[in-house]
C-alpha cells in the first residue's frame, strides 16, 4: 500500500494512512508492477514476432520469464551488459530490456539483483530513446524496480526523476501511465515528493487526470493523492488546475473515480489557493449532492471538505445552507460512521452560526464573488 501518506490533509491526525481519521486505503488500489503485459496488444510499440505462431511463442517466452524463480547473478549481469552496448542495432538491448522488466516484474529478489547489477543508469537512458520498444520497456522496468524502497533512493540519485516528468509529458499512452506509476512509487519517499514536484510532473500529472483513459486516470489521481502532501505541491497542482477535473470526475460515479477525486479535492483544500480555486470551480453543489445521494465514504469525505471550505466563509456557509445540505448533513450526524457523525455535527453547528464574522460581500458582487472575498482574495 502507499507509505508516507501520513498527515496528508494538513490537520494533525487527519489521513494517517491505515489510519482512524480518513481510511483513504480503500480508494487507492495498489500500483504495483508494469501493467504492458506479458502478452501485448496487437500494434503496441512492444509487440514482437512477424507471424502468429512467432507472436504467440515469444509472448509464451515473455510469460515464462515474468514467473521464472529468482536468476542467476550471471545470466543479470549478462543483460545489464548488453543493455549497455553500443551498436547500430538496437535488437540485442530490445531483448535486454524486455528481459530485465519481466524478471523484475514479480520476483523481489530480482528487483534487487538488477539494480545492484547496475542496470538503472542505463534504464534510465533508454527514458529518451526515440525507440518507443525500448523507452515503454525502459519505462516499465524502472517501475518495477521501484517496488522496492532501496531501489527508489538508487533511482532517485541516478537522476531519473526527470526523465520518467519527460515520459509523462512526451510518451506513448502505455509509457505515461506507468510514468505516473512509477512517481508514485518513488513518492513514497517523501524528500522525492519536494523532487519530483519541482520537475514539472504536477502539470503533466493534471493533464493525464483530465484527458487520460480510466487506467490513466487511476494512476494520476494516485499519484497526485501522494504527491499533493506538501503545501507547495497542492499549490502547483490548482496551478495546474487540477480543481475542475477532479469535480467532473466526482460527478460521474460510472467512471469509478468518486472517492480518489474526493480525497484528492480535500487534500487541496487544505491550503488558501485551493479552498480559493474550489469556489470558483463552484465546489459547492457538488460536494453537497455528495453529502446527500454517496455512499458513506464519500459523504464522510465531503462534509469534511465542505467544513474546510466553510471554517473561514460566512459566504460559503450561506452558499451551503442554500444548496440544502442541513438535512442530509442532519441524516448523517445521526447514522454515519463515528468520524463522518463528528465532521457532519461540526458543520451543522458551524451552519446554523448566526452570519458574521468575515464582512459581507460589496453591494454589486455576484455570490462566487462574495465568497472568494471572504476567503481573503480582492
Amino acid at each position: 500500500m502507499i507509505r508516507g501518506l501520513t498527515n496528508m490533509a494538513g490537520n494533525q491526525g487527519e489521513f494517517l494512512y491505515m489510519g482512524r481519521s480518513f481510511d483513504s486505503s480503500g480508494a487507492f488500489s495498489e500500483c504495483n508492477s508494469d501493467c504492458t503485459g506479458e502478452f501485448s496488444a496487437p500494434g503496441s510499440p512492444i509487440s514482437v514476432g512477424t507471424d502468429a505462431s512467432g507472436g504467440k511463442a515469444a509472448a509464451l517466452h515473455r510469460l515464462l520469464i515474468s514467473c521464472a524463480p529468482d536468476n542467476s547473478d550471471e545470466v543479470i549481469l549478462g543483460l545489464v551488459s548488453d543493455l549497455e552496448t553500443l551498436t547500430d542495432s538496437i535488437d540485442l538491448q530490445r531483448h535486454a530490456v524486455m528481459e530485465i522488466r519481466l524478471l523484475a516484474k514479480h520476483n523481489p529478489e530480482n528487483r534487487l539483483k538488477i539494480a545492484r547489477a547496475g542496470a538503472v543508469r542505463p534504464l534510465i537512458s533508454l527514458l529518451s530513446h526515440p525507440d518507443p520498444v525500448l523507452q515503454e520497456n525502459g519505462v516499465a522496468a524502472i517501475l518495477n524496480l521501484s517496488l522496492c524502497d532501496e531501489n527508489k533512493y538508487m533511482i532517485a540519485a541516478a537522476g531519473g526523476i526527470k526523465p520518467l516528468v519527460r515520459v509523462l509529458k512526451t510518451g506513448t499512452t502505455s509509457a505515461r501511465e506507468n510514468a505516473a506509476c512509477a512517481l508514485l512509487r518513488l513518492s513514497q519517499i517523501d524528500e522525492h515528493k519536494v523532487t519530483i514536484g519541482l520537475a514539472g510532473a504536477i502539470p503533466h500529472l493534471v493533464n493525464l487526470l483530465q484527458t487520460g483513459g480510466s487506467r490513466a486516470k487511476k494512476d494520476a489521481s494516485t499519484a497526485l493523492f501522494s504527491l499533493c502532501t506538501t503545501k507547495e505541491n497542492k499549490i502547483r497542482a490548482v496551478q495546474a488546475g487540477i480543481v475542475r477535473p477532479l469535480l467532473d470526475l466526482m460527478s460521474e460515479p460510472e467512471l469509478g473515480m468518486v472517492d480518489k477525486a474526493a480525497y484528492v479535492l480535500l487534500n487541496i483544500v487544505s491550503v488558501h489557493e485551493g479552498r480559493v480555486a474550489a469556489v470558483e470551480d463552484d465546489c459547492i453543489p457538488v460536494l453537497v449532492e455528495l453529502v446527500e445521494v454517496g455512499t458513506q465514504r464519500q459523504k464522510e469525505i465531503a462534509a469534511a471538505t465542505l467544513l474546510r471550505i466553510c471554517e473561514d466563509s460566512a459566504s460559503c456557509r450561506a452558499a451551503v445552507v442554500r444548496e440544502g445540505a442541513i438535512p442530509p448533513l442532519v441524516a448523517l450526524s445521526q447514522s454515519g460512521s463515528s468520524r463522518a457523525k463528528q465532521k457532519a455535527e461540526a458543520l451543522v453547528e458551524l451552519l446554523r452560526q448566526p452570519r458574521g464574522g468575515p464582512a459581507a460581500p460589496a453591494a454589486g458582487l455576484g455570490p462566487v464573488r462574495g465568497m472568494i472575498g471572504d476567503l481573503g482574495v480582492e
